[in-house]
């Protein structure tokens, strides 16, 4: 996967989880940021956006 491809997905996947917290039902909040985390701090993730930010500068 590109690291165009990488961050986009990141960021539904992040949005999913957001609308989760969102919901007016009883909900974990810990295992939610938990699930939002994994997400945002994955290496290829963090490595892609490093890129991606490195070509717009």
């Amino acid at each position: 996967m590109t690291d165009q491809q990488l961050a986009p997905q990141a960021i539904s996947e992040a949005q999913l989880i957001l609308e989760e917290y969102l919901r007016p039902c009883p909900k974990d909040n810990a295992h939610i940021l938990e699930k939002l985390l994994e997400v945002l701090e994955r290496p290829a993730l963090l490595v892609a956006v490093s890129r991606l930010q490195q070509h717009g500068n």
